[in-house]
C-alpha cells in the first residue's frame, strides 16, 4: 500500500470513529436529559452532557483536523503539508458523512436520505477547513515561530470560542464548558511557551558555546 493509500485508509477511519462517537455521545446524553423540564432546561447540568457539548464544539472538530495532520507529518515525507492538509480534509468529510449516518438511524429516518441530516455548509467547512487544519498539524513538529504558532492553534482558538460562541442549552453547561475550556487551554498555553523558551534558550546558548 501507498503512502498516500495509507493515509486516506487512516483518515477516514479516525473520521468515522470520531463523527459516530459524537453522535452517539450527543443521543446517550439527550436521551437521560429532561429537555421537558423547566428546571433542567434553565439550570439543568449532566457530566455526559457536558463532555457531549464540548466534543461536539467547533474547537474540538478543529483540533481533531490539526491531530490528523500531527499524525501525517509523524511519517515524515517530502510532500508532508499537502499530504496533511488532504488527511485533514478528509478526515472531517467522514467524521460529518459518519455523524449524518448515525443521527439518520437514530431519527429512524430512511439510510438512502443520510447526507441531508446535516446542513450543506458543514460538507463545505470540512473541506475548507479541514485541509489548512491538518497542515497546521503537519507543523507541529516544526522548530521556531512556525512550530509555536501551530501548537498554540487549538488551545487559543477553543478560548476564543468560549468567548465568541459559547456552547450549551442553559447557562450553567455554558458556564461548566467556559470553565473547563479556560483552564485547559491556559495550561496548555503556558506548558507550549515554557517549552518553547526552554528550547530556544538551549539553541542559542549552543550556538553562542560554538563560536571561537
Amino acid at each position: 500500500m501507498t503512502r498516500v493509500a495509507r493515509i486516506l485508509v487512516n483518515a477516514l477511519a479516525f473520521g468515522v470513529g470520531f463523527g459516530a462517537t459524537n453522535s452517539l455521545v450527543n443521543a446517550i446524553s439527550n436521551h437521560y436529559a429532561d429537555l421537558e423540564s423547566r428546571i433542567a432546561t434553565t439550570s439543568g447540568a449532566k457530566p455526559l452532557e457536558i463532555v457531549a457539548t464540548l466534543l461536539d464544539s467547533g474547537w474540538a472538530w478543529a483540533g481533531f483536523a490539526v491531530a490528523v495532520g500531527w499524525l501525517v507529518a509523524r511519517g515524515g515525507g517530502r510532500t508532508l503539508l499537502a499530504q496533511a492538509a488532504f488527511a485533514g480534509a478528509v478526515a472531517l468529510l467522514a467524521a460529518t458523512a459518519a455523524y449524518s449516518v448515525v443521527d439518520t438511524i437514530r431519527g429512524g429516518g430512511p439510510l438512502s436520505s443520510w447526507y441531508e441530516s446535516e446542513p450543506i455548509v458543514w460538507w463545505f467547512a470540512s473541506v475548507v477547513f479541514g485541509a489548512p487544519l491538518g497542515a497546521v498539524g503537519a507543523c507541529i513538529p516544526r522548530p521556531g515561530v512556525i512550530g509555536l504558532v501551530a501548537r498554540l492553534t487549538v488551545p487559543v482558538g477553543a478560548a476564543v470560542q468560549m468567548i465568541v460562541l459559547a456552547p450549551g442549552r442553559n447557562a450553567v453547561i455554558t458556564s461548566i464548558g467556559q470553565t473547563v475550556v479556560w483552564t485547559a487551554s491556559a495550561v496548555s498555553i503556558a506548558f507550549i511557551l515554557t517549552r518553547f523558551l526552554q528550547v530556544e534558550r538551549r539553541r542559542f546558548t549552543s550556538a553562542g558555546a560554538e563560536k571561537p
